[in-house]
This record gives C-alpha cells, sequence and structure tokens, in this order.
C-alpha cells in the first residue's frame, strides 16, 4: 500500500470489497459461519429470558434486555470480526504483499474493510433478528430510529479495535492472530451489556463510561425499560468514538510503518 500513490480513490475501495464479496458468496460455509453462532446464542438467550419470565409467574420487562443486550453485543463483536476476517483472508492468502506494491492506499484498505464488516454483519444478523421475532416475539427493529445511533457508536467502536488488531498482526506476525478473536471479549464485563453500570463496584465505574459501547447499553435500557431516548449517551459514546478511531487508524498506520521497518512483511502468511 503506497503512501505516495495518487489521490483517494473509490474505485480502488470498491475493487477490494468485491474481491471479498465474491470471496464471500462463493463459500456456503463462510456464509453459513456467519448466521450459525448469532442464531445459536439468541436460541440460548431467547429461552433464558421465557425461563425467567416463567419461574417469576409473569413476564418480567427487564428480561427483553437480554436479547437486546445479546444482539447490540453481537453487532459489536461482529463487527470488529467482520473487519478483522476480511484483513485476516489477505494473511491467509499472502495476497498482502501484492497489495502493498499496488497503487492502493492504507485509508482505502481500511475503508474497504470497514464496508466489508457491514456486509458481513448484515448476511448473519438480519436473519436472526427475523427469528427472535418468530420464536420469542421480540422485535429489535421496534426500537426505530434509536438503532441509528446505537448501531453506528457501536461499529465505530468495533472498527476501532479491528484497526488495532490489524496491526497487531502486521507488526508481531500470525502469532498476533488471536487477538483479533478475543481482545473485544475484555470490554464485556465492563460495558455493561446485561447489566446497569451501578451493578460495578465505585471505583470500576469510571473507567466503564469511558468505554463507547457502555453509554449504548445504557441508553438501551432506558429505551427498553422506560421509552426514553438518551440523547445525552449518544453524544457521549460519539465523542469517545471519535477518539477511539482517531486512536485506532493512528496505530494502524505507525505498526504498518514498524512492520515496514523491521521486515515483518517479507514473511507475512507464515
Amino acid at each position: 500500500m503506497s503512501f505516495n500513490s495518487p489521490a483517494f480513490s473509490f474505485r480502488r475501495v470498491g475493487a477490494m470489497v468485491l474481491r471479498h464479496w465474491y470471496l464471500l458468496r462463493s463459500s456456503w460455509p463462510r456464509l453459513l459461519e456467519l448466521t450459525y453462532w448469532p442464531a445459536v446464542q439468541m436460541f440460548m438467550w431467547g429461552f433464558l429470558q421465557l425461563g425467567v419470565a416463567q419461574q417469576t409467574g409473569t413476564f418480567v420487562a427487564a428480561t427483553s434486555t437480554f436479547l437486546a443486550g445479546f444482539f447490540l453485543w453481537d453487532l459489536l463483536f461482529r463487527g470488529q470480526l467482520g473487519y478483522s476476517m476480511s484483513f485476516l483472508e489477505e494473511m491467509w492468502s499472502r495476497n498482502l504483499p501484492n497489495l502493498m506494491i499496488s497503487p492502493l492506499r492504507p485509508a482505502e484498505f481500511v475503508l474497504s474493510l470497514m464496508i466489508m464488516s457491514v456486509i458481513r454483519l448484515s448476511v448473519g444478523f438480519i436473519p436472526v433478528t427475523i427469528l427472535a421475532i418468530w420464536f420469542f416475539g421480540f422485535n429489535l427493529w421496534s426500537l426505530g430510529l434509536a438503532l441509528v445511533f446505537f448501531f453506528a457508536n457501536l461499529f465505530f467502536t468495533g472498527w476501532a479495535v479491528g484497526m488495532f488488531c490489524s496491526g497487531l498482526v502486521l507488526r508481531n506476525g500470525m502469532g498476533a492472530e488471536g487477538l483479533t478473536w478475543s481482545l473485544m471479549f475484555i470490554m464485556l464485563p465492563l460495558a455493561c451489556v446485561y447489566y446497569p453500570v451501578t451493578t460495578l463496584p465505585l471505583w470500576l465505574q469510571p473507567l466503564a463510561w469511558l468505554l463507547p459501547p457502555t453509554a449504548v447499553f445504557e441508553g438501551m435500557r432506558a429505551l427498553v425499560l422506560n421509552h426514553i431516548f438518551r440523547a445525552d449517551l449518544m453524544l457521549w459514546a460519539l465523542g469517545l468514538n471519535v477518539l477511539w478511531v482517531a486512536i485506532g487508524a493512528a496505530s494502524f498506520v505507525i505498526l504498518l510503518r514498524g512492520a515496514r521497518k523491521v521486515g515483518s512483511l517479507i514473511s507475512v502468511g507464515e
């Protein structure tokens, strides 16, 4: 990827997106994997929700946050994973050195991976939300326009983590591949996916509020339980995401330059 190539080109971005789209649609195991795990987890949380309702003798409104929390967490995790998987496809096929000597710019490469993360997520996410309506009567889409803010903030966070993980793999080789699957789970306890921030110890709560997803999940609970859209939380998450994306992009460029300097790109894919 040349830093001295001509101006930003959406044609090059489109070409990269088409490359990964053709790869995805030509492989039914890849397509199945996009739906399989979200569906399994959706059924688990859906039946847990029904079990809680049966034990209490009535449907408790709070139990609906199980499925809502699952869907938003899955969007966050798979948004990051969709970005990283497209990047790793280039590593596994040993195609990255070819891209490095092409006119493709780093920003174009990153944007194409972002677009592919949305496409990959949509393939698996939308069918599972329909299954949730059918089996459990839970309609995520009934949350309305608030989903635009939820989805946008979660995608931004996922992309920021994806850029950082991709940079680590470039700099340290495939030994760092495991981080692309596991790094996001560091957030799971602190992002308060299934419980409010007040559940955490007081000394941990300020740290939780530094994670953009925390504001999104708190906003989700306010909407589901109290039918209140917390614009202040969405603005807080957006402000944090501006910082997170900037750090993610900067780390990717710095790690890419470091990989070039030490020559780790020569053995990429090994």
